[in-house]
């Protein structure tokens, strides 16, 4: 292949800040997921591969009354603890790495939040990121508000950002003067209050949190509705993509995305688009054929472990329907992303196809060589991600768990590959997660 050009590389903890391990046999390594050493290991390795940044997963609620026992039973969406407490660890341990948490606008307010999320973005040298979801379920948790639609949310979480932004911005440049001749640190007339009266928040400023020095913390979110299209072409920096990995599909997210940026006053390349990859990374062709051959006539009982996992994720329990009956799309609450129905649906008819296809759908595997799917050597991989490169891709995400058991199983044989080719960069720069995303 030619064109090799270099990504952007991140690493998506896809559960979560929870068991680590659990369900899987490296449980025995006996790392305590609730304390800060597995995944300060991990962060160590990751920023040691020259990965831009981690990005952790966060769901504050337990699920509805009617889900939280397929949620917790197998540890697939709880318990979680806040990543945004788990950051300042992860700081600590490494130089240059960004951490992104996951936030939710529903569970903090501004003023509180553009506090909290200065003092980070100071105490860690400028590589806070922020993952802003909107996930809706948690409403009940922080109020007794109805809960919001699916837009409603993108539109209080736009408020909410623009004014914590605002407030951020609420020191006029040299407002802090820190001269030790005249004894003034803080020139007074220089801020001001930044009253906000909204359709969802009300507060004043100015802030108590001194500005920035190299820029604000990177937002990032996820989102393929029009709606979190557009939510990101208006304000994120990286944008956490879901789609088909072939030419056309990506070209058109792209531009989508884009295209929103335009419609916002920004420019395309104000944001780095990361498609996310869960790659099963083997030692040679013949392993990988073998593990996609074990993968094509699932048994029910695997259905089912993916139907407990998806009921999880959609807060919606598939385990109780007819594996051979079509789902009924009414199931689905409005606040259940639409990102994550389509994952269990992609393209299918949802009226006429029974579950069973949809489920085996996930099930199956596909060979990284013919781009049926993710498994394959890690020199198939490369293959991969330079032809996303040839066709304008900013970076991949790649999907897993933190445990340091599944950070060598995915890196100890791609790293090199990638490196060797061009691909992934040795070493990044010191100067906070924007100057690192905006070196290419």
């Amino acid at each position: 292949m030619s064109g090799a050009r270099l990504q952007h590389f991140g690493w998506f903890l896809a559960r979560g800040f929870g068991p680590h391990g659990w369900g899987h046999p490296y449980l025995d390594w006996d790392w305590d997921w609730t304390r800060p050493d597995l995944y300060q290991q991990s962060a160590r390795e990751l920023e040691q591969a020259g990965f831009d940044f981690v990005l952790i997963e966060d769901a504050p609620s337990l699920g509805s009354p009617q889900t939280i026992d397929l949620r917790v039973r197998h540890a697939f969406g709880g318990p979680k603890h806040d990543p945004l407490l788990l950051a300042p660890y992860l700081f600590q341990a490494t130089r240059a790495l960004g951490v992104i948490p996951t936030v939710n606008p529903a569970a903090y307010l501004p003023y509180t939040a553009a506090r909290q999320f200065a003092t980070l973005q100071h105490l860690s040298g400028d590589r806070l990121g922020l993952n802003v979801v909107t996930d809706t379920a948690s409403a009940r948790h922080f109020g007794d508000a109805p809960q919001l639609g699916h837009d409603a949310a993108y539109d209080r979480a736009e408020e909410w950002l623009a004014g914590i932004r605002a407030l951020w911005r609420s020191w006029d440049e040299g407002a802090l003067v820190r001269d030790a001749a005249s004894g003034v640190y803080v020139d007074g007339s220089r801020l001001h209050a930044t009253a906000h009266r909204g359709d969802y928040f009300a507060f004043d400023g100015p802030l108590n949190a001194v500005p920035f020095t190299a820029g604000e913390p990177v937002i990032a979110s996820p989102g393929g509705s029009g709606r979190g299209l557009g939510f990101a072409g208006a304000n994120s920096d990286i944008q956490l993509a879901l789609a088909p990995l072939h030419e056309k599909s990506v070209r058109e997210y792209r531009a989508k995305i884009h295209a929103a940026a335009i419609e916002r006053g920004r420019r395309p390349e104000d944001i780095k688009i990361l498609f996310a990859i869960q790659p099963v990374i083997v030692a040679s062709p013949e392993e990988a054929d073998r593990v996609v051959a074990a993968s094509l006539a699932p048994s029910d009982a695997t259905l089912r472990l993916i139907a407990q996992r998806q009921s999880s994720d959609l807060e919606t329990d598939l385990t109780a329907l007819d594996l051979d009956a079509p789902l009924d799309a009414g199931i689905f609450g409005d606040h259940v992303s639409h990102g994550s129905i389509r994952r269990l649906t992609g393209d299918r008819d949802v009226a006429t196809t029974p579950l069973r296809v949809h489920l085996t759908a996930l099930a199956r595997l596909g060979r990284l060589s013919d781009r049926s799917g993710f498994v394959g050597t890690a020199e198939e991989f490369a293959d991969l991600i330079e032809e996303l490169g040839e066709w304008g891709n900013d970076g991949v995400l790649l999907w897993g768990d933190l445990h340091p058991v599944t950070i060598h199983r995915t890196l100890d044989e791609l790293v090199p590959v990638l490196r060797r080719r061009g691909i992934l960069r040795r070493e990044l720069l010191g100067d906070g997660l924007h100057a690192n995303l905006r070196a290419f």
